[in-house]
């Protein structure tokens, strides 16, 4: 075990990130020393372990020194989501009971007014710049030795859900116990296993850091001696030239970037030098099983899935060839037990529908000062089982398969339909960029199936088209499944974390008003 202590050690100029596009880089050396300044400014404005900070950041170097002070100081640390409203962010800040928060100048327009929603902050710092009721974080670090803290206990991070049911909730932990060059952290653990990486590893990370995967494997890579390639924000032929330059190793994508990709001309996407890239994990959702399909024509067999959520009450994994056998599924468990129910607790049998529960010896985690939200994850009648809100049935063979989220189940004259499979099926179409499908009130049924496209860039939103993919949904799928109707929207509202919104488009169809991301 290890931390970017020992690699500054071992080998300072060695670069532990680097920016994708500029070039411009921070090394294991110039990581430990500034990681250290902050954990001994934290712990001179009385920050001690167990305590709390935050950070509100785009994609930018700063970002790994100051998680990496947390991280060395026992602390908890939470990332906010740099596209909240300042409304939205100063109640995760004041939540989390967070007592000091880094920030950057390209974010003081949100960043000017938090102070007034988390009056228990008493230490706001500003990377590149300032403005009022901020310090420079460059100039107040300065002032403090790069010295190891007399004591390192190993920190934790809290995160938020991304609030697409409502009020974010913080995922509590317990500290592990650990001193920090004793801990990679449980991420760490299995991408040595799982994916074997380590001081040769060259970490492509195209997605936002606030986002609990990014931060954790990032953070677990630099434990484990790698280099991390940072992308400011995902762009196909971004990402492709940055396998290429820096000659990336590992990488993890959501769905929704591979479809981007994949809709790319192949004379433009092939051309690219990707033969250093060994292992390509992706998670965060389900992959059309023929977007992934296209995937391993174009990328051979170094594409692994895991499914898990940032509360790691349970993993799932599976490898290239154990996919290819088992077309859909997103594995079996490495860590906890499945358990698949209804809706009443009771167990359900192979094949069969339902929420996905797993088993571990003790809960492993709580939602921050929610108790009730941590109970309604838990089984009814087995408190160390915990569900994330997702539906699916195991196969003769152990393996997974998700269906959807409970939440977004259709029920249509009484029969269960679950969007994700429509949604799989149409996105396959070359006009279509973005597919979500939801329930719409229906007199007669309850609820009617309809789709909402956002169309490739050149296409016509017409009836003509609207007829044409529906035609192609009853091609592909049962027809009491198929939409009944199609609307188009300019862009479907998804983060770049790939998560889609898709309650908001709900609302607006069921007549909710006020409805907003938080």
């Amino acid at each position: 075990m290890s931390y970017p202590g020992t690699w500054a050690t071992q080998f300072p100029d060695k670069p532990a990130v680097v920016h994708a596009t500029s070039g411009e880089q921070i090394t294991f050396g110039e990581l430990n020393a500034r990681s250290n300044q902050l954990a001994q400014l934290l712990w001179s404005k009385g920050l001690r372990p167990g305590d709390h900070m935050a950070i509100f950041m785009e994609n930018n170097l700063r970002y790994f020194e100051i998680v990496w002070a947390a991280m060395r100081s026992g602390l908890y640390i939470t990332t906010v989501n740099r596209y909240l409203t300042d409304e939205e962010a100063g109640y995760i800040i004041d939540d989390c009971e967070a007592q000091a928060l880094v920030t950057s100048k390209h974010l003081s327009e949100i960043a000017a007014t938090l102070p007034n929603f988390a009056p228990n902050c008493h230490t706001w710092l500003m990377s590149d710049g300032t403005i009022d009721g901020y310090q420079s974080y460059e100039d107040s670090i300065a002032s403090y030795p790069a010295e190891n803290l007399a004591d390192e206990p190993a920190g934790q991070f809290m995160l938020y859900s991304s609030g697409t049911t409502g009020r974010p909730k913080g995922i509590y932990r317990p500290l592990t116990g650990t001193k920090i060059h004793e801990d990679t952290g449980a991420v760490g653990g299995l991408q040595q296993a799982l994916w074997g990486f380590d001081t040769n590893t060259v970490y492509l990370s195209p997605a936002p850091l606030y986002h609990s995967a990014p931060i954790s494997f990032c953070t677990s890579t630099l434990a484990l001696g790698g280099t991390v390639v940072m992308m400011q924000r995902f762009d196909e032929m971004g990402a492709l030239a940055a396998i290429q330059e820096h000659k990336v190793t590992h990488s993890q994508w959501v769905p929704t970037m591979f479809t981007r990709m994949l809709k790319v001309p192949a004379e433009e996407r092939t051309g690219y030098d990707l033969s250093s890239h060994k292992v390509a994990i992706h998670a965060a959702a389900p992959c059309p099983a023929g977007i992934k399909q296209q995937m391993f024509d174009w990328w051979g067999p170094i594409i692994y899935e895991y499914y898990a959520g940032t509360e790691l009450n349970g993993f799932t994994h599976c490898g290239p060839e154990e996919w290819l056998s088992h077309p859909g599924t997103v594995g079996k468990p490495i860590l906890g037990e499945l358990h698949i129910c209804d809706e009443e607790g009771n167990e359900l049998p192979t094949g069969e529908a339902g929420v996905v529960y797993f088993a571990l010896p003790e809960m492993s985690f709580s939602y921050h000062k929610a108790a009730e939200k941590t109970k309604d994850a838990q089984h009814p009648q087995h408190p160390n089982w915990s569900a994330l809100g997702d539906v699916g049935y195991v196969d003769e063979d152990g393996y997974l398969y998700l269906t959807d989220r409970a939440t977004f189940m259709i029920i249509s004259g009484g029969v269960n339909i679950y969007p994700q499979e429509i949604e799989d099926a149409m996105i396959m179409h070359d006009a279509v960029a973005d597919v979500a499908v939801i329930g719409v009130p229906d007199e007669e049924m309850g609820e009617a199936v309809k789709a909402v496209v956002q169309v490739m860039p050149g296409v016509a939103a017409d009836d003509a088209l609207a007829e044409t993919l529906l035609g192609y949904a009853r091609e592909h799928i049962a027809h009491y499944k198929c939409p009944k109707s199609i609307d188009f929207l300019d862009e479907l509202p998804r983060l770049p974390t790939g998560k889609l919104y898709k309650r908001l488009l709900k609302d607006s169809y069921w007549g909710k008003t006020g409805s907003r991301i938080v």
